[in-house]
């Protein structure tokens, strides 16, 4: 479930700005490149840069190294996975569907595919049928902490905190060391006015090794 890990954590995290220092990711871009140029046939060549590419959040670029790809294997499922989160990156909602559709067409079952399909109709203003296709997954994955997490982010989203505080708890009992599972409790319970409770969560953070600094406005919340 790597490709899962990666999108949920999108949603979940705070993003950084990556164009604050040097960034390794563009000496791994320029060094793919380079390889590239000597081997332009390569796939995994051209997933590695496209990968960068994602990662540096150059989509356009990511989306022309996954169609060159698809061209000459078009049942490559990492690429259409990936070619779907470019075209959403971009404000292609449809073609992002369209990828995904052709995923599950190869592998019906295919938990990213149908993970990634309901991120995008909640993004795509389908509300009822996005937390129908979250609790599918939940039904059909019962043991996987990223579709409770997902369920608990919509939920909190809509401002259902008693549902997705339940739903990053079984989250939490999967995976017990997730820092983004517990801070997304820890604000779900400031919201219900559980103070305590979220004082514990904070704590646990710390123990796991978050650095308490970054969590100050939480802790400001607590003194409210």
């Amino acid at each position: 479930m790597r490709i899962a890990i990666i999108i949920l954590s999108a949603m979940l995290s705070t993003t950084v700005c990556l164009a604050q220092s040097r960034n390794p990711l563009r000496d791994s871009l320029d060094v793919a490149e380079q390889a590239l140029s000597l081997r332009p046939d390569s796939i995994d060549l051209r997933l590695k840069k496209a990968r960068w590419n994602m990662e540096l959040g150059q989509y356009d670029y990511a989306k022309s190294e996954y169609d060159l790809i698809l061209k000459h294997q078009p049942d490559n499922l990492a690429a259409l996975f990936f070619r779907s989160y470019a075209n959403e990156k971009l404000g292609r909602i449809g073609f992002a569907r369209q990828d995904l559709e052709s995923v599950l067409a190869i592998v019906p079952n295919n938990f990213d595919a149908k993970l990634g399909m309901a991120l995008l109709d909640d993004k795509d203003n389908k509300k009822t049928k996005a937390l129908d296709e979250i609790n599918m997954l939940v039904e059909s994955f019962p043991d996987s902490a990223i579709a409770y997490a997902a369920r608990g982010s919509m939920e909190r989203a809509r401002q259902m905190y008693y549902l997705a505080e339940y739903d990053y708890t079984e989250a939490i009992r999967r995976d017990p060391k997730n820092t983004d599972y517990i801070l997304n409790r820890a604000d779900v319970l400031l919201s219900l006015g559980r103070y305590e409770e979220a004082r514990r969560d904070l704590e646990m953070l710390i123990r796991l090794g978050v650095p308490r600094a970054s969590l100050s406005e939480y802790y400001k919340k607590l003194k409210k």
